[in-house]
């Protein structure tokens, strides 16, 4: 598996704007092709922070799902409502490469 990992923090005037466009937004990340499964995250703290995982099967079906062109608008999108926008791309671990689960 990948996971792509992004952070952002909502820019304190856009909030309004940040949820209308999140809820617009989210379908069309769903509809990439490729996507396993897609989170998001706050803090409990209850700030602008943000923090989204997408999960890919592979490196190839990552690399589709980001040259998607609404994908990449999707993204450009992004960056009119937040800022401090950063992106990591995460592979298996040699240590665990597979799931583990407690009782397993």
């Amino acid at each position: 598996m990948v996971l792509h990992v992004m952070k952002w923090d909502v820019r304190p005037e856009k909030m309004e704007d940040y949820h209308d466009w999140a809820m617009k937004a989210i379908p069309r990340v769903m509809a990439g092709p490729g996507l396993v499964e897609f989170r998001a995250y706050r803090p409990v703290t209850g700030n602008s922070q943000v923090v989204v995982t997408y999960e890919f099967g592979d490196l190839a079906t990552w690399a589709a799902f980001y040259a998607d062109e609404e994908i990449q608008e999707v993204m450009d999108e992004l960056r009119t409502v937040a800022h401090n926008v950063s992106a990591e791309l995460w592979g298996p671990s040699p240590v665990v490469p597979k799931p583990m689960r407690p009782g397993e």
